[in-house]
């Protein structure tokens, strides 16, 4: 394990010269600030209330890689001082989809800092984030000697077709993906690497339901106190040291968890499915986008039933997708 890390920061360091610098704002990163860090690309429409969102959740600072843009988002995020961009034009799957690009700027910019690694379409919850800021959970975090933080992806999507109601620029997506599954998740631990590993969900019965096993994964380990010898393996799914992967507790109780919401069904996933696919560099040959292209032309209802109205922390932790753990 110790053998792969060392691969991993490797790795990035020589990643890392893939990335030119667009806007460098890293100076005004002070001792003690919450960091955010996340790989864009064409996702200017989104951008707007992605900012707002974690702004007022208590975010200070955030480090993005745009992945060569052709919507303008470079011009919408100059300017703006809390904000520092890289540009590259290399190959998002060579650079393990963006892992390494990302590892690379924690290593060289978070290092000693709470660092929240998301995407674009994704919106972390906590328990008490209706009430508290972030720096309360990292605050307690660090009081309880916890240094990596869980949460679950709990996909989002409207009812009825995802194409029926536009989205428009800085509108709050769950005003349109207000619904998700309470239920249908299986749960292994990856013997390798020690972290959970959950499979389910909508993607699972609507664009999987002949191969469950290949559907997304749906674990997610977004939150940790940074280190410059940490490395994400695999998305934000796997990190080493191997220990930062137990953000769970085998024999009994639980430890503290959050939830993001994953908003990526919204009238412009048509675009974006044809897009990845074309591109063809996301995991296992874009294998995800290619299931969602099958069924692009149909724009599917991913309603049913069964499906839940979110309404906000509480509710996900009665349904056991997130706990306070011990956190009052």
């Amino acid at each position: 394990m110790r053998l792969r890390r060392r691969r991993r920061l490797l790795r990035c360091l020589r990643k890392g010269r893939e990335l030119s610098k667009v806007h460098d704002n890293t100076s005004a990163i002070k001792p003690g600030d919450v960091l955010l860090v996340s790989t864009i690309r064409n996702e200017k429409i989104r951008l707007p209330y992605f900012l707002k969102y974690y702004r007022e959740m208590g975010i200070d600072h955030f480090l993005l890689v745009d992945n060569d843009s052709s919507d303008g988002t470079l011009e919408y995020l100059a300017g703006q001082s809390d904000i520092s961009v890289w540009h590259t034009r290399h190959n998002y799957r060579r650079a393990t989809h963006g892992v390494d690009w990302m590892n690379y700027l924690k290593r060289s910019y978070a290092h000693g800092h709470w660092t929240l690694v998301v995407d674009p379409d994704e919106f972390f919850i906590y328990p008490f984030c209706d009430t508290r800021p972030i720096q309360a959970l990292t605050d307690w975090l660090e009081g309880s000697s916890i240094r990596s933080f869980g949460a679950m992806l709990v996909d989002v999507y409207p009812k009825g077709k995802l194409g029926d109601v536009p989205y428009q620029p800085g509108q709050d997506p769950l005003e349109i993906a207000q619904w998700f599954d309470s239920g249908n998740y299986s749960i292994t631990k990856n013997p390798t690497y020690g972290n959970l590993w959950i499979q389910g969900g909508p993607r699972s019965r609507v664009f999987f339901a002949d191969r469950p096993k290949k559907a997304p994964a749906l674990n997610k380990i977004p939150l940790v106190k940074w280190h410059r010898k940490y490395a994400y393996v695999s998305s934000t799914h796997t990190l080493l040291p191997r220990g930062l992967n137990q953000v769970y507790e085998e024999w009994g109780g639980e430890k503290a968890s959050g939830a993001l919401l994953h908003t990526k069904f919204l009238d412009t996933f048509s675009a974006k499915a044809k897009e990845e696919v074309q591109r063809n560099q996301h995991y296992a040959n874009s294998a995800e986008y290619h299931a969602y292209e099958k069924a692009r032309q149909d724009l599917p209802d991913m309603w049913c039933k069964w499906s839940e109205r979110y309404i906000n922390w509480r509710q996900l932790e009665i349904l056991g997708l997130m706990s306070k753990g011990n956190w009052a």
